[in-house]
């Protein structure tokens, strides 16, 4: 199948390098687009952007965990799942795959919307916005989207209007390593596939619990990076979910997604 040599791409050989980008774009990104927005309206794509993503990707709820949720993913109808990856003209599109640890955290969330009901919700490095979505749709007070690719930004808005909702804020700037925002609640899922960016996670998530008591859930499938990271000693399961088979397929084989609640042993320590 030709979409092999993407997933090849996005799950080993190119992650190093979208890793470095959350590493060093600790003042947003030094993009043409705008450097942090908070998009609110469907008025701020530009419209090359939108027909180019509407014609090249497709509108799909079946073989994930959340059937909820309408999104525009990359899927083998695609002209692009059967394309050179390098003749994608905006970037690597890690949004158009909906990530298994993504697909956990959605799920948990519209199963038990008294997670997110009422509270403020940042979803870091949110890709394709469906755990955004989900915290929407559960009735969370407020919702911010993060992620680096102003495409995925771009994405995300057309994901809400698939489903019927008002986009929520979205920032395309890089906050890992910033001050610790008031949230009531992080998400992050799928994003453990680097030691140094783990690293930085491990120490700005254990910041933002000391400083703001506030709550972390991680979603991941299981990866090795994931699993055998000094963080994993401090997470504790909430939650396992069985992939869909197409899910599956699209990982090579994983076969579960686990939904963890990050509780350092020692919260007061100096980060």
């Amino acid at each position: 199948m030709a979409f092999c040599s993407w997933e090849w791409l996005l799950l080993l050989g190119r992650q190093n390098t979208f890793a470095k980008a959350w590493r060093s774009r600790k003042g947003g990104p030094s993009l043409p687009w705008k450097r942090c927005c908070h998009w609110s309206t469907g008025k701020s794509l530009d419209p090359e952007v939108r027909a180019f993503l509407e014609e090249n990707t497709e509108v799909t709820s079946s073989g994930h965990l959340t059937p909820e949720i309408r999104l525009r993913l990359l899927t083998p109808r695609c002209r692009f799942w059967r394309e050179k990856p390098d003749l994608w003209p905006y970037g690597d599109p890690f949004w158009a795959i909906y990530w298994p640890g993504g697909q956990a955290l959605s799920r948990y969330i519209l199963d038990n919307p008294h997670v997110v009901k009422g509270r403020s919700v940042l979803d870091l490095g949110s890709g394709c916005g469906a755990t955004a979505i989900a915290a929407v749709m559960s009735g969370a007070s407020h919702v911010l989207a993060n992620d680096i690719d102003p495409i995925a930004g771009m994405a995300m808005i057309l994901n809400c209007e698939l489903n019927h909702l008002s986009p929520f804020p979205i920032t395309i700037k890089n906050i890992i390593n910033s001050e610790a925002g008031n949230w009531d609640l992080i998400v992050l899922g799928d994003m453990f596939y680097d030691e140094q960016l783990a690293d930085g996670l491990h120490h700005w998530l254990r910041k933002c619990i000391r400083i703001r008591q506030t709550e972390v859930l991680i979603g991941d499938p299981g990866r090795h990076q994931f699993l055998s990271h000094s963080i994993h000693s401090q997470l504790h399961k909430v939650i396992e979910y069985s992939l869909p088979e197409y899910t599956r397929q699209e990982n090579n084989g994983l076969t579960s997604s686990i939904v963890w609640s990050y509780q350092p042993s020692n919260s007061l320590e100096n980060c």
